[in-house]
């Protein structure tokens, strides 16, 4: 009886593994979004993400969705880009096209909001940026904004 029971432990064991290396190799991946601290500012039409620590962030895999005082603006930045509808041309750091795809620590990304997009940025009211990275939550950040 020990040896069939020995046999029977040896497959299971067998089963288990093949099970967990197709899952492994075949299923989808787990990938992990960065983890970075950001910090955020507002000024009358200016939104600014200072990279501060951890991971570097993909810019081409990332979202970012601005919120004005709980309303989403009408426009949201498709980052990297240069010019876009509802933002002013030429954002600076790595959120311009012309960058190298990758925001890293110390490197700060601001783009303006243009007086077209509706709900417009003004003094006192609240900013909530939230940036993803392959759909995946890297950062909730919320700020009011000053007078430029």
């Amino acid at each position: 009886m020990a040896p069939v029971a020995g046999v029977l432990l040896i497959a299971i064991a067998v089963a288990l593994a093949g099970g967990v290396a197709a899952a492994t190799l075949d299923g989808p991946s787990a990938t992990v979004p960065p983890s970075a601290a950001l910090s955020l500012s507002a000024t009358d039409d200016r939104i600014s993400i200072d990279h501060r620590g951890g991971d570097p962030i993909d810019v081409a895999a990332a979202t970012v969705r601005v919120r004005v005082d709980g309303e989403p603006l009408a426009e949201q930045p498709p980052v990297p880009f240069f010019s876009a509808a509802g933002f002013h041309p030429g954002p600076t750091g790595p959120f311009n096209a012309a960058g190298d795809g990758a925001w890293r620590p110390g490197e700060r990304a601001t783009f303006r909001v243009a007086g077209t997009n509706d709900p417009t940025l003004e003094p006192g009211r609240t900013v909530t940026v939230r940036i993803a990275v392959d759909g995946r939550p890297v950062a909730s950040l919320e700020t009011v904004v000053e007078p430029g």
